[in-house]
């Protein structure tokens, strides 16, 4: 089941239903990928069409974003619980450690990807990370990359972490995806990299629960002000305005 959000469709699921998919897909010999849409996300995709039609055609679109439950409420079209990429890679790592799938994470910065890794065979030794690297930085982001797909497939990786932030990986990843050879999984994570790799802290529990986290966001990085007042007032302000 998907809720409706401002055209953008999101999975009413769970973690625990998502890995139970992300499985199947490892097994299915198809590819496949997934989005964490937020609120500056689906507030994106209302005047980017080419961007929602990536969204909605993703086989998994999980709510990574607090906003969209209360949209989800207000719209009647009720999504329960937010997951978070952050929880969703931790999870996976632990679900594949025992296996053979094997893991590649690109994007971030200043060695954000390669740190991350690291955190996850602190915690998981088995997992099989096969490569961490940035892979391009903003200034030269191309959709067509082929040293950068060559890379990947020599590699041979199962699963693919993409971090180029949101807009950007969704585009990479709808693109280049057919080209990835032994790709079965590929995941837009936006920041999540920042958070694994100790980069950027989380807010406190209590912060999440409430859907407070961008005042701890404000507070740790005020230059993102202009994403937090999409994500508050922008988004809310659009929800309000289309509900029928």
């Amino acid at each position: 089941m998907k809720a409706n959000i401002l055209g953008v469709l999101i999975d009413k699921t769970n973690i625990n239903e998502v890995l139970e998919k992300i499985d199947d897909f490892l097994a299915d010999g198809k590819k496949h990928y997934i989005v964490t849409p937020n609120p500056e996300m689906v507030a994106e995709a209302q005047k980017n069409s080419e961007f929602k039609n990536i969204l909605n055609q993703a086989d998994i679109a999980i709510p990574d974003g607090f906003g969209l439950l209360l949209a989800s409420s207000w719209l009647r079209d009720r999504i329960k619980k937010r997951m978070t990429g952050v929880d969703l890679i931790w999870r996976l790592a632990e679900n594949i450690e025992k296996t053979n799938y094997k893991l590649f994470l690109l994007g971030g910065k200043d060695g954000v990807a390669a740190e991350a890794a690291a955190k996850l065979k602190e915690k998981y030794p088995a997992l099989k990370i096969v490569g961490a690297e940035e892979g391009m930085k903003d200034n030269e982001f191309y959709i067509t990359n082929p040293k950068l797909v060559e890379k990947i497939n020599k590699a041979k990786p199962d699963i693919l972490l993409v971090a180029f932030g949101h807009g950007k990986q969704e585009k990479w990843i709808y693109y280049n995806l057919h080209s990835l050879e032994t790709v079965k999984v590929a995941i837009g994570v936006g920041g999540t990299l920042d958070y694994i790799s100790g980069k950027a802290k989380r807010a406190p529990n209590i912060l999440r629960r409430l859907g407070l986290e961008w005042c701890w966001r404000l507070g740790k990085e005020p230059w993102r002000w202009k994403r937090i007042i999409t994500a508050i007032i922008i988004f809310p302000w659009l929800v309000l305005k289309n509900k029928k």
